[in-house]
């Protein structure tokens, strides 16, 4: 009996450790073509959404602008900004619209403070 155990815990750590191995040797995950930057539109607006939703609640700047390099954009007023226009024109909800605002009026307050440079 103790040797069907043996047997069955060995069967368990190999079958493991096979599928880790082939997970990060043989099959790794795909490096760009799966990021956030390449979503479409409207996938990109829900994220810029929820964002504003999350600073609505909590009014953390610094943590809304550190959730919006998950879309890994050149700028976060540009992509708010693109996502406040989707949002207009597929029906977002006034609400919705006015968190998105808020949070793009809080992000351009700090935008020319981003490029400055300290003497």
């Amino acid at each position: 009996m103790l040797g069907r155990w043996i047997r069955f815990f060995i069967a368990i750590a190999f079958g493991t450790a096979a599928g880790v191995g082939y997970g990060w040797l043989v099959a790794p995950p795909p490096s760009d073509e799966h990021q956030a930057s390449n979503l479409r539109i409207d996938y990109q607006s829900d994220v810029v959404l929820m964002i504003a939703e999350a600073y609505a609640a909590d009014q953390n700047l610094a943590a809304a602008i550190a959730r919006l390099s998950f879309l890994k954009t050149s700028q976060p007023t540009e992509i708010i900004q693109q996502a406040v226009n989707f949002g207009e024109r597929y029906g977002y909800s006034d609400g919705d619209l006015q968190k998105m605002r808020a949070l793009l009026a809080a992000v351009e307050t700090l935008t020319p403070l981003i490029g400055t440079r300290v003497p």
